[in-house]
């Protein structure tokens, strides 16, 4: 994604660009069919402080996974995540050194947030942490996983990190290499052989997190970031080409499928960020938005051998704004010309969709509203509790292993949207 043109309307694009910005990806696990009937009160309905159960196989636990990134420096702090509504925090990002180890900048103070999580899971007996590493414009993935022995070296510093210095305040890692091979930012060094390596990668952290979490009497979760096929610098992208993906499905618990970002600054068209389906009316070539969508990115990665029990969908809450050249068809599929400025749900709630300038529309294609002002010619792709909850409903109905977020602080005071993409799964 050509992220310089999004810094200024994506709130996600400034953190992703950073790309050493720290968060957490909170999950929620334990997710179930009963959910249908909580579905049906609509968006918001309940609490969600009800148990979650699942009826794929989830965690190790037997539950299911909705998951959603939180980052510290948003000013969210790690005791107001509603962990009674969640089961996983994942924190986002540990980086990789020069040397090829794991590491946490001091800037960010790695001990109190990650005394934070502790603290945090002690008050919900129930919550699992897992550590991120990498992130979008993060480097290193492809010299520490070139051979044996760089492997076996960034393999032990991150579970000697976590599970030995920070020991107790998680449960698992995260593995968010953007990307191997190609599909990432031009200026990160990539290989062709990273494809393989990034099997042997997983298998490595697999046997690593094994034996640690013999050790301390517990299974620790191996989780990754894993990408939809969208549009970037190169022209058309396919995550079979980065990725062994029958063998990653077997490594992983889980993969968290980002079926967002399917928008993005290389795109020439407004159309949506997270569409549950592509729209013939979409200008875009077949070639890119073939699998540019939630339901073809599911297709995608079962045909290509992950079981639909090993995938976590991704739900956005940050929305996309763009300038476009004409006001036909009320925004939707014009020539962009360039970013604007993207607000935040409690921003499109609570002003947004008050004020006149702006009209409301809905994709039923999409399952998704997006946000136009004609006299400016501009145009917001968002997620709104309706559209997420369709997304959840689809997650469930295909067996997935839930849902998860980017990102947690984008939600307004009353969780409208976490509690929108769990109402599926609430009994």
């Amino acid at each position: 994604m050509d992220l310089s043109r999004l810094r200024n309307s994506s709130p996600r694009g400034r953190m992703r660009l950073a790309g050493l910005a720290l968060g957490v990806v909170v999950a929620v696990a334990g997710v179930t069919a009963a959910g249908a009937h909580a579905a049906s009160a609509g968006p918001g309905a309940g609490s969600g402080s009800g148990r979650v159960t699942g009826r794929a196989n989830g965690r190790a636990d037997g539950h299911a996974v909705i998951a959603g990134y939180y980052y510290p420096s948003s000013g969210m702090p790690v005791s107001s995540i509603p962990a009674g509504k969640l089961t996983d925090v994942i924190y986002a990002f540990s980086l990789i050194n020069s040397s090829g180890k794991c590491y946490i900048p001091s800037s960010e103070h790695p001990a109190r947030e990650f005394a934070a999580l502790a603290a945090l899971k002690r008050r919900h007996p129930g919550l699992k942490t897992e550590i991120s590493i990498g992130g979008w414009g993060a480097g290193g993935f492809s010299d520490a996983a070139l051979t044996p022995r760089s492997r076996a070296a960034f393999v032990s510093s991150c579970v000697g990190l976590f599970f030995g210095k920070y020991r107790g305040a998680f449960d698992g890692i995260d593995l968010d290499w953007e990307f191997p091979v190609s599909g990432g930012p031009p200026s990160l060094t990539s290989r062709p052989s990273d494809k393989a390596h990034y099997t042997l990668l997983l298998r490595r952290f697999r046997a690593a997190l094994d034996a640690a979490g013999a050790r301390l009497h517990e299974h620790l979760l191996l989780t990754a970031a894993l990408p939809a096929g969208r549009l970037q610098s190169a022209g058309p992208y396919d995550p079979a080409h980065s990725y062994q993906l029958p063998q990653v499905g077997k490594l992983l618990d889980w993969t968290n499928l980002m079926t967002y970002d399917l928008e993005d600054g290389y795109s020439k068209y407004s159309g949506f960020d997270s569409p549950m389906n592509t729209s013939p009316a979409d200008p875009t070539s077949e070639a890119i938005k073939k699998w540019n969508s939630v339901a073809g990115a599911t297709d995608f990665y079962e045909r290509h051998g992950v079981p639909a029990d090993k995938i976590v969908l991704g739900e956005p809450y940050f929305s996309l704004a763009f300038k476009v050249a004409s006001a036909r068809d009320d925004g939707l599929y014009q020539p962009i010309t360039g970013p604007a400025t993207a607000p935040s749900w409690s921003e499109i709630a609570s002003s947004y969709l008050k004020n006149p300038a702006w009209s409301r529309h809905w994709s039923q294609t999409a399952q998704a509203p997006w946000l136009f002002d004609a006299k400016k010619k501009t145009f917001i792709t968002y997620d709104d509790p309706a559209s997420l909850l369709a997304k959840s409903e689809f997650a469930r109905e295909r067996g997935l292993r839930g849902v998860f977020t980017w990102a947690l602080d984008e939600d307004d005071a009353q969780h409208s949207l976490l509690d929108a993409m769990s109402a599926p799964f609430r009994r």
